[in-house]
């Protein structure tokens, strides 16, 4: 029996409801995060907790419990499912209110948590590599809705997502509306030149947690790195492609678009640096029993 946190409350998952009338149902009018717990450690929780917040007051949404309160709430909810190794969805919804827009008619938001028994996303394709696909659908406009706003409203990614679908592709990759790389439906992406990363500046795409500490770890292997735009010719021609993301992890692409990335299998550098953070993410975090 799965508890979900709502409000205060931990009920069981068949009981666990919002009104029809939540702007975050009606509009997608809220935000989330996704966290992972690596046996019995909760992964860059202060991180992603930090990050919910910044993306509920850029959307000008208070939060109605503390940092603090937030962190042990998702911790309490992992006790009460008996958890260790989970993903965690925390997400603030505006509240309900009436049927129009604006979001002064919704008094009071509502926190969730949701947590759930979580595998590999990919799979085998962690050994074999994923196929990838452009989409002609471009990522949201940083002048529209800013990429780094984790908002409820994912319907870019989800389209995306659909046309990686009709198209055989294991991820999308997005392109931004002047033409350059963005990331994935899910996460972000580096290409690897001539033993140099490259990945895409996070103005025009999500602050990812994993893509920092991917970084990190391939820094301090020596490894320059890289944060600038870069084209379709830049990925059909580099020598490994991985994305990263709370979900996907770290994990490598080898074909977009038919073509074939190096020699077609998951690269040296993208399994060291994939091996490694399987390291970190099972030595480091935040204990769910305190």
């Amino acid at each position: 029996m799965t508890y979900v946190y709502i409000d205060g409350d931990y009920v069981h998952e068949e009981e666990a409801s919002v009104s029809v009338f939540d702007h975050g149902l009606l509009y997608g009018d809220g935000v989330f995060e996704g966290i992972r717990a690596y046996n019995g450690k909760v992964f860059k929780l202060e991180e992603h907790i930090d990050r919910l917040y910044r993306s509920a007051k850029a959307i000008k949404l208070d939060i109605p419990i503390t940092k603090t309160e937030m962190t042990e709430a998702v911790l309490e909810t992992l006790r009460k499912n008996e958890l260790k190794d989970a993903y965690i969805r925390p997400l603030i919804t505006r509240g309900v209110g009436s049927l129009g827009l604006d979001p002064e008619k919704c008094p009071k938001p509502s926190v969730i948590i949701i947590v759930q028994e979580w595998e590999a996303m990919y799979g085998d394709l962690y050994n074999q590599g994923l196929e990838a696909v452009t989409v002609s659908v471009r990522r949201n406009s940083i002048d529209a809705l800013p990429p780094n706003i984790k908002s409820l409203n994912y319907l870019n990614n989800i389209l995306a997502k659909i046309e990686a679908n009709v198209k055989g592709g294991d991820e999308a990759i997005f392109l931004n509306q002047q033409g350059k790389i963005s990331e994935g439906s899910g996460d972000n992406l580096f290409i690897i030149q001539e033993n140099e990363i490259y990945t895409p500046p996070s103005l025009n795409n999500l602050k990812g947690i994993t893509r920092k500490k991917a970084i990190e770890i391939a820094r301090k292997k020596g490894y320059e790195v890289h944060e600038t735009d870069l084209g379709l010719f830049d990925i059909y021609t580099a020598d490994e492609i991985f994305v990263t993301g709370t979900a996907a992890e770290i994990a490598p692409i080898v074909k977009v678009d038919g073509r074939e990335i190096g020699d077609g299998e998951p690269g040296t550098i993208t399994t060291e640096l994939m091996d490694r953070f399987k390291e970190i993410t099972g030595e480091v975090g935040t204990p769910i029993d305190g």
